[in-house]
């Protein structure tokens, strides 16, 4: 052993020996001053009891000593700095002090489970990014060999049944640590995917055909909803107290109805834009789709209202001004609110010329895409609709301050991600067949689509019937027909 190695463990072997005898100094003067302590808090006890029973040599002589007159009662309760008073808190034990535990900075199970959940987190990212590049290729498929009697919304709904097979399978056989939870959740579906769906859809809107359509759009919206909503919550309800189906309140019933009586934007979008249908006919569907978001939700709200303790005193037309004002609040306020950011967009992008920097320009406009759709769920209003309104105001003044670069990247960006965004849309709907627990009524799931085809009958066919009186475009037949079958 060298010299230096030598000093170094000698001088260890001095400072580990000063530190042992420490130890057994600090542990012997315990064991000496236990006895002395043990003995302190017998002669305080002794002391307490003499001082509540009056003394040794005055118990027998006044048994019910009078409170005002005895010195040891005035003493032990009415002078509270009194060091008899003092006394009478019962001693602390004395205890042998141990060294404190020192607790790792991060514990091993938790270190251990976080990376546990990075793994499966990994795997469900990659196995969504697997499926999302399957379905891309199959759609290619379908438009290269036409394909056209297979709508590309239902070859990846049945491609997300597949997927979701396989999932339950592997996590069967444990064959990888996979979460079906995991693959689809609802808020990764409302923050994510729906609002560059929306958005896209402002943004190549053809304003003309969607404000000469305008009332059109808005009678099937706020009208139409309506009545499919009371239709179908109110059958829901009947049909439960007759028990055909298991029984809902009257609440939940219309609830539901209100719920499922709503255009499915998603859909319209995709199958239309598919299809190359009519513009006036896409637009009147896929307007009513966007508008009754909100009357959806101020319908809902209504209905869960009647639970509420002041339900009993509300009166019918009270709760109807009620539905009006939210209704209002909820479409006009939404309205402005994406109006207002598209405007502001439009002038912070003329004025902050940024047509020299395409990459910050191009950053600015995804910025205040998404910015009225969290902000107006912030604040209690409809997403949707403040997204399709600033969309719509960006197109029409916002992009004619950008540059040619990113005119053109913007268009194609807002396509991709879109398209990328409905095929998670209907994938992750084929995945969650087998993703979630799902307790099946056949005879309420019949019973359901009799009901929404019931209401939309009645909703779009006497409604168009009126509206041709006042249009110079009609609603064909035909026309009535496809509305009728997508809502």
């Amino acid at each position: 052993m060298k010299p230096e190695d030598r000093g170094v463990v000698l001088c260890i072997l001095v400072l580990f020996s000063l530190v042992w005898d420490c130890e057994c100094h600090d542990t012997l003067s315990e064991l000496s001053e236990r006895p002395r302590e043990e003995e302190k808090a017998g002669e305080q006890k002794q002391l307490q009891t003499q001082t509540f029973t009056g003394g040794g040599e005055n118990s027998g002589q006044n048994e019910n000593p009078d409170p005002q007159t005895d010195p040891h009662r005035i003493n032990a309760t009415e002078t509270p700095g009194n060091e008899t008073f003092r006394s009478t808190t019962p001693a602390a034990k004395a205890t042998t002090s141990t060294p404190p535990t020192v607790k790792p900075i991060l514990p091993v199970q938790t270190g251990v489970k976080a990376q546990e959940e990075e793994q499966s987190s990994g795997m469900s990212i990659f196995f969504n990014l697997l499926v999302i590049g399957i379905c891309i290729i199959l759609v290619h498929l379908l438009i290269r060999f036409k394909l056209h009697f297979l709508p590309e919304s239902v070859a990846v709904v049945s491609l997300g049944i597949l997927m979701g097979a396989v999932i339950k399978i592997i996590e069967t056989q444990e064959l990888a640590n996979w979460k079906e939870e995991e693959m689809f959740k609802p808020n990764m579906f409302f923050l994510l995917l729906l609002p560059p769906i929306i958005f896209e859809s402002g943004y190549s809107l053809h304003k003309g055909n969607f404000f000469q359509n305008i009332g059109s759009i808005t009678l099937f919206a706020v009208i139409g909803t309506a009545i499919s909503a009371f239709i179908v919550g109110g059958g829901i309800y009947f049909l439960g107290q007759a028990d055909v189906i298991y029984q809902m309140t009257m609440t939940d019933s219309f609830a539901f109805g209100s719920l499922i009586s709503a255009v499915d934007p998603v859909a319209t979008i995709a199958i239309f834009n598919a299809l190359n249908v009519d513009p006036v006919l896409n637009m009147l569907v896929f307007g009513e789709s966007i508008l009754n978001d909100a009357v959806s939700i101020v319908l809902t709200n209504t209905a869960e209202g009647f639970t509420g303790p002041d339900a009993s005193s509300v009166t019918g037309w009270q709760t109807f001004l009620q539905a009006l004002s939210y209704f209002l609040k909820m479409f006009f306020g939404s309205a402005a609110l994406g109006t207002l950011t598209g405007l502001i967009s439009a002038l912070c992008l003329k004025h902050f010329d940024l047509r020299k920097t395409p990459s910050l320009e191009f950053g600015m406009m995804i910025i205040f895409a998404y910015l009225p759709y969290g902000l107006s769920e912030g604040i209690k209003l409809s997403g949707i609709m403040a997204i399709l309104f600033s969309g719509i105001v960006m197109s029409h003044y916002t992009h004619h301050n950008l540059s040619p670069v990113t005119q053109i990247l913007m268009q194609q960006t807002l396509r991709t991600v879109a398209f990328m965004c409905e095929t998670c849309v209907f994938a992750f709907l084929g995945l969650s067949i087998f993703s979630f627990p799902h307790k099946f009524e056949f005879s309420f799931v019949i019973w359901c689509i009799v009901l929404v085809l019931l209401g939309r009958a009645v909703n779009i066919f006497p409604l168009s019937f009126l509206l041709n009186f006042f249009r110079d475009h009609k609603i064909t037949p035909k026309m009535m027909f496809i509305m009728w079958f997508s809502g």
